[in-house]
C-alpha cells in the first residue's frame, strides 16, 4: 500500500511524527487533577491496548462481526434498530442551474423528525440511466436560518457536473430546525448519558434514511453509494458507514481521532457531543473505523490539525491496514494527508473526488477543477447559490409544526419499561435487570469489587483507601461504641470527609451502631478542576464506558467490604446517604452482597431529575425505584423522600414478600 497514495491521488505529504500532540495544557488547580488524569491515562491505555482483541484472523473477525454491529448499534442507542417509518420525502422547491439541478427537500427519519436537505444531479440524465450517488453529511459551518448545507454547495454542484447525485444533509444542531449537539459540552444534560443517547446515534439514523431516500430515486444506482463530509460530517461519514453497508465507498475528511488521543491528550476538549458514541463496550477506538473492511475507505487529514492530531491518525490507519490485510484487500484503504490546519484544500478536494471518481466509476484519472464554484471570501461570503435559496423552508411560517428536532434528545432513545414481576417471579425479574445492568452500564466492573486498602489514619484521624488501581478516596471514623457494635454504618459524603454527620443522620442511628464516613472520588479531597464547556473529566468518562458516578459506585462497594472485614465479617454493614449519595448507595448494595441495609434521605425519583447520579445506559434497563425495589429482601429505611420514588419500590418489596423490610423514617 502507498500511503500518500502518490501513484493515485494528488501530491501530498506523509507525516512520519508519531509523539503525542496534547490539545491544551492539563488542569492543576485542584487536589485531585493529577489523581484522576493518570487515572483516565491508565484506563485508556488498557481499552486502546485491546485491539484487535481475541480477533487475530478473517475467520475469527467474521465470527465476532454480527455481535460487534449489535455493540455498535446499541452505543449510538439504536439498539434494537428502530423500525424504519415512511420518509414522507417532500421537495418543495428546484432551482434550474443550466448544466444541474438542485431539488430543495425535506424527510423525516423518524415522525416529526425533520431532515433539511439539498439534491444535487446533472441537468440532463439519458432514459433508464443509473448514476453513482454520494451523501454528503455537514461539518460545524454555522449558517443560520438556512442551514449549514449551504456552505457546501460547491462539492454538491462538483459532482451533479461530474454525473453523480448528490444529497447534502443539514446536521441537527445546524440544520433549518435546529436541535442540540452540545448537551454534555456545555448544556447541562448529563441526562443524556443514564438515557444513553447521543446526538451521534441522530446524525446516524439521518443517514441511513438518507440513504433509503436516494435509493428510492429511480435516476440513483444502487449499488453505487459513496458518503463522506468534513469535521463533524467526518465523524458521521463513520457512524452512518459503521451501520450501513450500503454505503460502498467512504471518505471522512478530519473526522476521527482515538482514546489515545481524546483522553490523554485531551482532544475531546475540542469537540461537541455529535463527535461521540458512548462506549458502552470498550472499544478500542479504530474497532469503529474496522467496521468498514473490506469496503474502499479513504482517511483523509490535515497534517496540523489540532482536533484529529497525526499521532492518532498514523495509529489509526497502520491498524486499519491490519483488518484489510485479513481480507486481502490492503489496496481499498489508504490515508491521505495535506499539510496544513483544519480546513477543506484544493488537494483534499481532489484527492476525495479522484477516489470517488476510481471507486464508483472506474475513472483513475486526476481531478483539475476542483476550484470551481467555490463558497469564497469571508463572511458575508460569496455562494455560487445565494444561501436563502437553499432554503427548504423558505419563512418561518413554513417551518413544520410537528417537527421534534428541538425535543428529540427526549425521544429518541425509548425509556426502559421493565413492568411489574407476578407473583413468585421477582427473583428472574429481579436477575434479568441485573444482568442487563451489568451489560450496559456496569460493564467495566468486574463479578465483584475488592474490598478497599488503607493507610493511615493522619492526626485528625482521616485514612486514605485504595479503591481500584490508580483512584485513592478518604474516609474518617465519625462514632463509635464500645464491643461489637450490632450495625457498622458507612456514610457517603456528599462535601468533606471532615465535616460533622448531618442531624438526620444521628436522628436514625440505633444505640450500638458504629458510622465511618466515606469521601467517593472527585469529592473534597480529591476534587477536580470542573470547567463548562468542556467537561473534560466528566465527558472522557464515557469514551471509557462508564461514568464518573459509576466510579464513585465501585468506592462505597470497596469502602463497604474494608468495614465488613474490619469486623471480622460478623457485623451488618448498612450504607447511608442523601439526594445523589442514596442512589449511589443503592446500586453498591446491587452490586455488593455484603451490604446488609440501606438508610436513605431525600431520594430523587428519576435519574431524569438534574440531581440524581448520572449512569451510562441505566434509564434503557431501569430507573431509581426499580433498583430500589432489586435491594428487597434487606432493609431499607426512606427519610424525607416523594411519594414518586416510594410507591413503586414499595410495590417492588411487597411482591418479594419483604414488605416489613420497606420502612418510612421519622421525617425530619
Amino acid at each position: 500500500m502507498n500511503r500518500c497514495m502518490t501513484a493515485l491521488l494528488a501530491p501530498c505529504v506523509c507525516a512520519a511524527a508519531l509523539v503525542a500532540q496534547p490539545y491544551g495544557e492539563p488542569d492543576r488547580d485542584q487536589p485531585g487533577d493529577l489523581m484522576i488524569q493518570e487515572y483516565l491515562r491508565q484506563e485508556t491505555e488498557k481499552v486502546e491496548g485491546d485491539f484487535p482483541g481475541s480477533m487475530r484472523s478473517l475467520e475469527e473477525w467474521n465470527a465476532m462481526r454480527p455481535g460487534l454491529v449489535e455493540e455498535y448499534y446499541d452505543m449510538l442507542g439504536l439498539w434494537p434498530i428502530p423500525g424504519k417509518t415512511p420518509l414522507q420525502a417532500t421537495v418543495t422547491g428546484v432551482l434550474d442551474r443550466g448544466d444541474y439541478v438542485v431539488e430543495l427537500l425535506h424527510y423525516q427519519s423518524r415522525p416529526g423528525l425533520y431532515v433539511t436537505a439539498n439534491l444535487y444531479r446533472p441537468a440532463k440524465l439519458e432514459a433508464g440511466a443509473r448514476l453513482p450517488a454520494v451523501l454528503y453529511v455537514c461539518g460545524h459551518s454555522a449558517r443560520g436560518r438556512d442551514g449549514n448545507k449551504t456552505a457546501y454547495q460547491s462539492h454538491g454542484i462538483w459532482f451533479a457536473r461530474h454525473g453523480y447525485v448528490c444529497l447534502i444533509l443539514d446536521t441537527l444542531q445546524m440544520g433549518e430546525i435546529a436541535g442540540i449537539h452540545h448537551g454534555t459540552y456545555r448544556e447541562g444534560r448529563w441526562w443524556w448519558l443514564s438515557r444513553g443517547y447521543t446526538p451521534a446515534g441522530v446524525e446516524a439514523w439521518n443517514g441511513i434514511r438518507g440513504i433509503d431516500y436516494l435509493l428510492s430515486r429511480t435516476e440513483v444506482d444502487p449499488e453505487r453509494i459513496g458518503v463522506t463530509g468534513i469535521s463533524g460530517g467526518g465523524a458521521a461519514t463513520f457512524w452512518i458507514a459503521a451501520a450501513d453497508e450500503r454505503a460502498r465507498v467512504v471518505v471522512p475528511v478530519s473526522g476521527l481521532a482515538d482514546l489515545s488521543s481524546y483522553i490523554t491528550n485531551r482532544v475531546i476538549n475540542g469537540h461537541c457531543d455529535c463527535m461521540f458514541v458512548y462506549n458502552t463496550h470498550q472499544w478500542p477506538w479504530t474497532r469503529l473505523a474496522a467496521m468498514l473492511a473490506p469496503r474502499p475507505f479513504l482517511f483523509m487529514n490535515s497534517d496540523r490539525d489540532p482536533i484529529f492530531p497525526m499521532d492518532a491518525n498514523d495509529r489509526i490507519i497502520n491498524r486499519l491496514e491490519r483488518v484489510y490485510s485479513w481480507y486481502g484487500a490492503g489496496d481499498l484503504v489508504d490515508s491521505f494527508v495535506s499539510l496544513g490546519g483544519h480546513a477543506y484544500r484544493q488537494d483534499l478536494r481532489q484527492g476525495a473526488y479522484r477516489f470517488f471518481n476510481l471507486h464508483l466509476q472506474g475513472d483513475p484519472r486526476p481531478v483539475t477543477d476542483s476550484e470551481l464554484d467555490l463558497v469564497t471570501g469571508s463572511r458575508p461570503e460569496e455562494h455560487p447559490i445565494p444561501p436563502a435559496e437553499l432554503r427548504v423552508f423558505p419563512t418561518d411560517a413554513d417551518l413544520p409544526a410537528d417537527a421534534r428536532n428541538a425535543r428529540i434528545d427526549q425521544e429518541f432513545v425509548d425509556l426502559a419499561q421493565p413492568g411489574r414481576p407476578a407473583p413468585g417471579s421477582f427473583e428472574p425479574w429481579k436477575n434479568q435487570l441485573l444482568a442487563g445492568l451489568r451489560r450496559m452500564t456496569f460493564g467495566h466492573f468486574p463479578e465483584r469489587i475488592p474490598a478497599a486498602s488503607l493507610t493511615g489514619p493522619t492526626a485528625a484521624g482521616i485514612s486514605w483507601a485504595s479503591t481500584e488501581p490508580g483512584i485513592m478516596v478518604r474516609m474518617r471514623p465519625q462514632a463509635g461504641t464500645s464491643g461489637v457494635p450490632g450495625r457498622a454504618v458507612l456514610y457517603v459524603t456528599g462535601s468533606d470527609v471532615a465535616d460533622a454527620l448531618p442531624d438526620w443522620i444521628g436522628a436514625h442511628l440505633e444505640e450500638r451502631d458504629t458510622v465511618q464516613v466515606i469521601e467517593p472520588r472527585g469529592i473534597g479531597g480529591t476534587r477536580w478542576t470542573q470547567r463548562n464547556p468542556p467537561n473534560y473529566v466528566e465527558r472522557s468518562h464515557f469514551l471509557l464506558g462508564r461514568t464518573v458516578d459509576s466510579g464513585r459506585i465501585w468506592d462505597i462497594a470497596a469502602g463497604a467490604r474494608w468495614l465488613r472485614e474490619q469486623h471480622g465479617g460478623t457485623v451488618p454493614v448498612w450504607i447511608a446517604g442523601e439526594g445523589a449519595a442514596a442512589v449511589l448507595a443503592i446500586y453498591a448494595a446491587l452490586l455488593e452482597p455484603d451490604i446488609a441495609g440501606l438508610l436513605l434521605r431525600e431520594l430523587p425519583a428519576t435519574h431524569m431529575d438534574g440531581s440524581a447520579p448520572v449512569l451510562l445506559n441505566v434509564l434503557r434497563v431501569c430507573d431509581i425505584p426499580e433498583a430500589l425495589g432489586m435491594v428487597a429482601p434487606r432493609p431499607v429505611t426512606l427519610v424525607d423522600t416523594p411519594n414518586a420514588a416510594i410507591d413503586r419500590a414499595e410495590d417492588l418489596y411487597r411482591i418479594a414478600g419483604a414488605t416489613e423490610s420497606f420502612a418510612l423514617g421519622r421525617p425530619f
